[in-house]
């Protein structure tokens, strides 16, 4: 056979490759509004920067007339790439081939890529849309879920990892994208799940659609499970991208920085006018965010979810960095079972991955209520607590105005290894609110005054002179700086600069026990 000869075969065997499950299953992908395994990757990665790894490989079953089925690239492409110049390697399950459904090799292939991502310290993103186990393989299917999700496990505070969910996830196979770092969902043509429809109702009676119990709004709004929802194939893709200019290669590096054209020093006179005098009435926390970080962009995490705790990405001076952030609009801040887990994951992938932690603070507290606290709101609230604590990223807060008893020493106070803590003057900083305070310091002597109202008003005036400040914080060394608002942003870039060499560590121990 001549080289030409050899060329030819090369290029039929390529095309096969690449036609996937033909031309009828590629078509019905778009008519459900969905690109292909290759379109995806194609969107994704830099153009002309993918390099495919696996092309030829096809499974090894031979029963119930499988051997008669091959199809090259069983059903995942896999390989590496670009974003923005910078390494990723990435798969994206083929829903044309065989349903998408997990073979071993095909559970082999995606495994080859995750120890290529760990050995050169680079993310890994996976486009899942797929059926499931493939049922012919049996136990072998279910083994190579298994390989995967060790690796998940082993790459995890290593390597980011990322995944998208953009058709069926559904059993064993929604584990993978559950221990990885950010999930996207797509609205209308992806859900996830681990029991679907038809055995929910065989099991328990209970009827309900796929979008209900396992759709990208479910996930992001009800479940937390996922942290992104987008519209439709090519704007997940772009959200992809996006989260993947905040964060480093791996674990040694530091993340990415952009040259900053907001002046560093800009004064924002808003931020004098934002938090109202009245302690009682709410405000938007992102209006303060947005004021101070670079161009008034705040990347927004699980946005649809627990909105009394706002997390997400930004910029300071080209640096990125992870904001947490009490939202007095919802339940005024208040710290409760979703918001606590919320907060936690993020704060630890943050300090995981040496992206600096900001810490915008108006908490009145954790969330009071019977269901709370049979719901564990202590084990749950706990778990912030600990990644805050474990952190050792610098860590800088923010005191816009209540802080307020134990959600005060979660929420980054210098007890927990806070490296800066700047406050409004509108700050308070104490046990309670002056009310609540009052009414138990003082109960014997209000109840024994004639006009017991007056009295009360005149020791809740007494005691927020006292406590509902950020002065008796200031003078034991709580607080670093007590600044005028508009100068926020200079201030936190200036403590990120001074803090950007910091050295912190944690005992030596195989693992902590975070209260799960």
């Amino acid at each position: 056979m001549t080289i030409e000869e050899k060329l030819a075969e090369l290029e039929r065997r390529n095309a096969e490759a690449e036609i996937g499950g033909g031309e009828t299953r590629i078509k019905k992908q778009h008519q459900a509004g969905k690109l292909t395994a290759r379109e995806r990757i194609n969107f994704l990665l830099d153009e002309d920067s993918f390099h495919e790894t696996d092309k030829f490989v096809v499974h090894r079953c031979t029963n119930f007339g499988m051997d008669q089925q091959h199809i090259p690239g069983d059903g995942v492409v896999t390989g590496y790439g670009q974003i923005d110049g910078r390494l990723v390697y990435v798969f994206s399950q083929d829903f044309s081939v065989f349903g998408g459904s997990l073979s071993k090799a095909y559970a082999e292939k995606i495994c080859k890529v995750m120890d290529m991502a760990t050995k050169m310290g680079a993310p890994v993103i996976g486009l899942n849309d797929s059926g499931g186990a493939r049922i012919q393989e049996g136990v072998q299917a279910l083994a190579g879920y298994a390989d995967i999700f060790q690796r998940n496990v082993m790459a995890s505070g290593v390597v980011p990892q990322l995944s998208a969910i953009m058709g069926p996830c559904a059993g064993g196979a929604a584990y993978s994208p559950a221990i990885t770092d950010f999930i996207f969902m797509v609205r209308d043509t992806s859900y996830m799940f681990l029991t679907g429809p038809e055995v929910i109702k065989t099991v328990t009676q209970e009827e309900v659609t796929k979008e209900a119990l396992g759709g990208a709004m479910t996930h992001n709004e009800i479940s937390g499970v996922a942290h992104f929802a987008a519209d439709d194939d090519e704007t997940c893709l772009l959200m992809m991208r996006e989260v993947f200019s905040f964060i480093p290669l791996n674990n040694q590096e530091d993340p990415p920085r952009k040259v900053c054209t907001d002046d560093p020093n800009r004064c924002e006179e808003a931020l004098r006018n934002i938090v109202p005098a009245n302690p009682n009435i709410p405000y938007d926390m992102k209006k303060v965010i947005e004021a101070v970080i670079d161009d008034q962009y705040f990347f927004e995490i699980q946005e649809h979810y627990a909105k009394n705790l706002l997390i997400g990405f930004a910029r300071l001076n080209g640096g990125p960095v992870g904001i947490v952030a009490n939202q007095p609009n919802v339940l005024a801040g208040a710290l409760d079972i979703d918001s606590s887990m919320k907060g936690a994951r993020f704060v630890r992938f943050c300090d995981a991955f040496n992206i600096p932690l900001i810490i915008f603070e108006d908490v009145p507290g954790f969330m009071p209520g019977v269901e709370q606290e049979l719901g564990g709101i202590i084990k749950h609230g706990a778990k912030l607590l600990y990644a805050m604590a474990e952190a050792t990223v610098p860590k800088l807060t923010v005191i816009t105005r209540k802080a307020y008893g134990g959600a005060y020493c979660v929420m980054n106070s210098k007890h927990i290894r806070a490296d800066y803590i700047f406050a409004y003057p509108t700050a308070e900083i104490a046990v309670m609110g002056p009310e609540g305070a009052v009414s138990i310091i003082h109960r014997d002597k209000i109840a024994g005054e004639g006009d017991a109202e007056t009295t009360r008003k005149e020791l809740v005036a007494d005691y927020r002179a006292k406590f509902a400040n950020p002065y008796s914080a200031a003078e034991l060394g709580y607080v670093d700086e007590v600044i005028d608002p508009l100068e926020t942003r200079p201030r936190l870039i200036s403590a990120l600069e001074m803090s950007k060499n910091k050295r912190d560590t944690n005992l030596p121990r195989k693992h902590g026990n975070i209260p799960l």
